[in-house]
């Protein structure tokens, strides 16, 4: 008999037998994926145990797709049939944090509500803060390059990621960067995985550069009449000699967050200079304390709202104006919208809530009024239908035969995510 057309229950059976091949079971309503049910499920609790569960795979020539939290399941496009649902869940141990150094290396099914408790002992933290978390696993994060308001200060995953181990679609374990030097095929690995959409290779674990947590904090939020009026505050802002860690715009109503993450002095000090700077230009209240993390938490939820999300890139200084446009065209469209996000990056989180096909052609407006090779509208959540009437990836450029030959080199069957990358690959 063909294994690969082998019933679930032998293939389970089969697996098992083996040594060390990840603790293998039947896949459940949970663990469907845009409507498509995997035919089993591989939950490893080792990193050997992940590198058999991949060789038995490759040599059964399975379909693959990897969960973490399970938080970016319905990021990029709608999933294709797969035969095995990779959980790195059980991976989760914090391998090593060199607090001397200010590294840490962690496993990939490892939350990074966890991550935060385990490096908080020294006083120390990996200053990414994406929503979700106590779900949002170190692998996930790391494979859709995910961020949130730290970035304006820390960088994004790809900023901070010194080294990386991964697993090969075939079974082949590889390092690269930080305290190992070994990669492969010439590759800086640690990057080329960050943003990767599990499509390369499954990451095990990764080494992060870390950040002190700082003695004191303060929030500036300026209350605005209009969306427009973000603008020149943003710019004054961005001018001024001041180190926020987080400068967030938000819409609807127009709002800005400014936040400083320092010694007290400094702090107070800062904080005091916006309220200067946006005196005239918008309501400023301070905040610290258990009233800051409340903000910043009832920031986070409004982020992870439910609707259509797209990410949209552009040049800050076209940020607001494109916004604009965004905004008007919803209205015409009777598409609802809010927005929250970098303002000095040019980086924000559209949410989108009507019909899948108005939304559709708002989305198709918002990429034809950006100039090419300076922005882009990425559909990072969403329902199938609409994933299905609009490419969640956008025009990709001339990067796109140079991600096929690399997805060509490290997985030449296409059995990692199939489909799940930009381009198809």
């Amino acid at each position: 008999m063909d294994r690969l057309a082998a019933p679930t229950e032998q293939l389970i059976a089969a697996g098992s037998a083996q040594a060390d091949v990840g603790e293998l079971r039947a896949p459940t309503a949970e663990d469907t994926v845009d409507g498509v049910q995997p035919r089993l499920v591989a939950e490893p609790s080792t990193v050997d145990r992940l590198v058999a569960t991949l060789g038995w795979a490759a040599d059964l020539g399975l379909t693959v797709r990897v969960r973490g939290g399970g938080t970016k399941q319905q990021w990029g496009a709608v999933a294709q049939p797969f035969d095995l649902l990779l959980s790195t869940a059980r991976l989760n141990a914090v391998v090593e944090h060199r607090h001397g150094d200010l590294t840490a290396t962690i496993e990939a099914g490892a939350t990074l509500a966890a991550v935060s408790a385990a490096l908080a002992d020294h006083a120390q933290r990996l200053p990414l803060d994406p929503p979700w978390p106590a779900r949002a696993t170190i692998g996930g994060i790391v494979a859709t390059n995910d961020s949130g308001p730290a970035r304006h200060h820390h960088g994004a995953p790809r900023d901070l990621i010194i080294g990386c181990s991964i697993v090969l679609a075939d079974g082949r374990a590889a390092k690269s960067g930080g305290i190992v030097v070994k990669n492969v095929a010439g590759y800086d690995l640690a990057r080329l995985m960050t943003g990767s959409f599990g499509t390369l290779a499954v990451i095990a674990s990764a080494t992060f550069k870390l950040a002190p947590v700082a003695s004191s904090s303060r929030t500036v939020s300026i209350a605005m009449d209009s969306l427009e009026d973000a603008a020149p505050l943003i710019a004054r802002l961005a001018d001024a000699p001041l180190t926020p860690s987080a400068l967030e715009l938000e819409w609807s109503p127009a709002r800005l967050h400014v936040r400083f993450e320092s010694v007290e002095a400094a702090v107070v000090q800062q904080a005091a200079e916006v309220g200067r700077l946006a005196a005239g230009s918008g309501r400023a209240t301070t905040s610290e304390g258990e009233a800051e993390s409340r903000l910043w938490a009832d920031y986070a939820g409004r982020r992870v709202g439910p609707g259509t999300h797209v990410k949209l890139a552009t040049r800050p200084t076209e940020l607001v104006p494109t916004l604009v446009r965004l905004r008007d065209a919803c209205r015409r469209g009777a598409v609802e919208m809010a927005a929250a996000g970098r303002a000095a990056l040019g980086v924000v989180e559209v949410r989108l809530d009507g019909s899948a096909a108005a939304q559709a052609r708002v989305i198709e407006q918002l990429r034809e009024s950006l100039p090419p090779g300076e922005g882009s509208a990425v559909v990072r959540q969403a329902e199938p239908e609409l994933r299905r009437l609009v490419d969640p990836w956008g025009s990709i450029g001339d990067a796109l035969p140079i991600m096929q030959r690399i997805k060509a080199q490290l997985d030449p069957d296409s059995r990692l995510n199939p489909g799940g990358g930009p381009g198809g690959i």
